[in-house]
């Protein structure tokens, strides 16, 4: 096992904490089909970005804000096998309460949903997509998350579960933690992480004397 020590922890949401991919990918499915775009592509593109820099992508000319209400509609409605990943509730559980925080691409009220259909705690401050101009893999968003927090992100570990998290974490300065719950090893690897594992259960907290010192189960 091995050991490293952190002020806080910055916590992805989907595919880290919650499993909610079988409810993304059928509202993206639905909304490729939709337009004719091809529906593998765009599940694929929408992990672990804002929904509304996908659109952008897919539609450049229509309007934004508009589809983007009705993707959120669909993913709030559509909470069918949205269920905390292992360890994630007694990882939270086991941290203080302002030495952790969660840096989603969701909207609030979709975050917020799915947190609560998970059965996890929210924390007292998070990031979402309506807190940033730049989703990932631009810095933005972990450096907020850092911020709320009142801690330097360089002082923090992300916990991503795909590549363009993995750089925004690095590129906030921070080490990176990543689970193989969404990309392969070798993508998480490729895309800067420090350390792969299976899931929080993978994590354990060791002290919190002063910083946070957590036993770390590494990938073989």
């Amino acid at each position: 096992m091995n050991e490293i020590s952190c002020a806080a922890l910055l916590f992805d949401l989907d595919g880290v904490l919650i499993n909610s991919t079988p409810a993304v990918a059928r509202v993206w499915r639905q909304w490729a089909v939709e337009h004719g775009f091809n529906p593998d592509e765009v599940v694929d593109r929408a992990h672990g970005r804002p929904s509304l820099t996908t659109i952008r992508e897919y539609l450049p000319n229509a309007d934004h804000r508009m589809e983007n209400r009705e993707v959120e509609r669909r993913e709030i409605e559509d909470l069918d096998g949205v269920v905390p990943l292992p360890g994630a509730l007694d990882l939270l559980s086991s941290l203080p309460e302002d030495r952790w925080t969660i840096v989603t691409s969701c909207t609030r009220p979709l975050a917020e949903a799915r947190i609560k259909a998970a059965a996890l705690p929210l924390p007292r401050k998070m990031i979402t997509s309506n807190d940033i101009e730049h989703g990932k893999p631009h810095p933005e968003p972990y450096l907020k998350g850092a911020s709320v927090l009142g801690i330097p992100a360089g002082e923090c570990v992300v916990l991503e579960d795909v590549p363009a998290g993995i750089q925004a974490g690095k590129s906030a300065g921070a080490r990176v933690i990543a689970f193989t719950t969404t990309v392969k090893a070798t993508g998480l690897k490729d895309a800067g992480a420090d350390w792969i594992l299976n899931n929080c259960a993978s994590i354990r907290l060791l002290d919190e004397a002063k910083d946070l010192r957590f036993g770390l189960e590494l990938l073989d």
